[in-house]
């Protein structure tokens, strides 16, 4: 389906921007949802990202680097395994989110976005639509994340926190997709955004607790993790899964979600409105 076509069937596209409720909002991410997702339907090659990083990644941890860390944590490469396994949903809502960003240019580049502009739609409209597909997304990433992780040896002991984690982490992931939708308006091109992307989310996941204990890094080092609020997620997520506490982290990983939304969405929003 184009672009045009697409947002030709947006309900409500004679209403003025000012006159949209809630309900009309509401619709319109609706229908731009599943415009997006019409997309992928056409274009399955851009799931690659969701479905195959995640085999990768846990594969390539677990029997990479299982063996020594998991010597350490006492227990071989079982017990990395239930250690690593909840701490990759927090590397799986970053990956996720950078795409959005990378998405959301590319949108720009190719028009699309300036056909949104023109409609008499809820302009915050497009971004939450954009969120929602990402979120799909993290969810299917997810999943095979946990499939694979099972595979590898990883216990499901406690169905309920698993839920409570995946849902974390789409929280947390939701608001880190504001940042790089901001960094999708005002990059001149996905390389850019892509690479900003890497260089920030680098030093991020691996400076954390997602992929070993802190314990053993310089003191520098472990007080940054401390304020990471990566490792504040893949605690909650261990916490959650596995056992042991987790209700601080849960509550420090729900005000850095909310903190980033409040501040982020604002200023997505507004770029996108007045991008030239």
């Amino acid at each position: 389906m184009s672009a045009t076509t697409a947002t030709a069937h947006l309900p409500g596209a004679g209403q003025a921007d000012g006159r949209i409720g809630l309900r009309g909002h509401v619709r319109h991410t609706g229908a731009l949802v599943r415009r997006n997702l019409q997309w992928i339907r056409a274009d399955p090659e851009s799931m690659f990202d969701a479905v195959l990083m995640p085999i990768v990644f846990t594969l390539l941890f677990v029997y990479v680097f299982g063996g020594s860390i998991g010597q350490a944590l006492g227990g071989g490469q079982d017990a990395y395994v239930q250690y690593v396994v909840p701490g990759m949903m927090a590397m799986m809502s970053l990956n996720i989110a950078m795409a959005v960003g990378t998405g959301f240019n590319q949108d720009f580049q190719n028009g699309i976005m300036d056909r949104f502009r023109t409609l008499p739609i809820g302009q915050g409209s497009v971004l939450f639509a954009k969120i929602v597909v990402e979120l799909m997304r993290m969810l299917v990433a997810t999943t095979i994340m946990m499939i694979v992780g099972v595979l590898v040896g990883f216990d499901i002991t406690n169905w309920g926190g698993l839920f409570a984690a995946v849902g974390l982490t789409a929280l947390f992931g939701s608001s880190v997709m504001w940042i790089f939708l901001v960094l999708g308006v005002t990059m001149k091109s996905a390389q850019s955004v892509q690479a900003m992307g890497f260089l920030v989310l680098m030093p991020l996941q691996f400076g954390s607790s997602i992929f070993a204990p802190t314990k053993s890094m310089p003191g520098w080092l472990e007080a940054f993790t401390d304020y990471n609020p990566l490792s504040t997620l893949a605690d909650s997520a261990r916490g959650l899964m596995v056992g042991g506490p987790a209700a601080h982290d849960v509550w420090v990983t729900i005000g850095w979600a909310v903190a980033l939304t409040l501040v982020m969405a604002p200023i997505a929003i507004h770029k996108f409105r007045t991008k030239s």
